[in-house]
């Protein structure tokens, strides 16, 4: 049988579970997507966790099989939710830093297993952290010795990202700002022009 038709058909559809996992993982966290090659290792990677659950469930909970030759089926519903909530499971983990959360309160001799997060980069972890784990307000100091105080309602995964941070219910806290003191409803600040940034419970009216 030539690759062209059902060798590679089946292959597609042993891997399909695997891509799915991967594309749910990378839309609803925020790592960067990888590489072509990259992307191919993860859905091996997840197709095989998704195999050696689906291939121990015996024939009468099997919902479809489709054959793809050569005496092998395969049942794209049970594999495709697998994927779904082994997907979900993974995202849930990573966006909420549990397992390197958990090695980091593991100490040995003084030492712990590590100290890395989950988080695709520091900026990131800061922002998570602090705006939405112990919601914290933010002063950006902007060039031009601007501040802007305010409360952080999106920011990018990236500092050098060409992106903004989305601000509400923020306030200039420069008497010589462009404005003065008003309230600011909400403003899109370039990540270009912060220069630094602070996280505050908040300032007294």
């Amino acid at each position: 049988m030539s690759w062209g038709s059902g060798e590679l058909v089946g292959a597609l559809a042993f891997l399909l579970p695997g891509f799915v996992a991967g594309a749910i993982y990378h839309a609803l966290t925020s790592h960067p997507k990888p590489s072509a090659f990259e992307r191919v290792i993860q859905a091996l990677i997840f197709t095989a966790i998704i195999q050696a659950i689906a291939t121990p469930l015996p024939s009468s909970v099997r919902l479809t099989e489709v054959p793809l030759g050569a005496g092998v089926t395969w049942d794209p519903l049970w594999s495709t939710g697998l994927a779904v909530l082994i997907a979900l499971l993974v995202v849930l983990v990573v966006n909420n830093d549990i397992v390197h959360g958990s090695l980091r309160l593991i100490q040995f001799r003084k030492f712990g297993v590590t100290w890395e997060n989950s988080y695709p980069s520091s900026w990131y972890s800061a922002f998570f952290r602090n705006v939405h784990g112990n919601e914290r307000y933010v002063v950006l100091h902007l060039v031009g010795e601007r501040r802007l105080y305010g409360w952080a309602e999106e920011w990018p995964n990236d500092p050098a990202a060409d992106d903004y941070i989305r601000i509400i219910d923020g306030k200039w806290l420069d008497d010589d700002a462009e404005g003065g003191d008003s309230a600011v409803v909400e403003i899109l600040v370039s990540v270009r022009d912060v220069e630094m940034v602070e996280f505050i419970h908040g300032i007294e009216e």
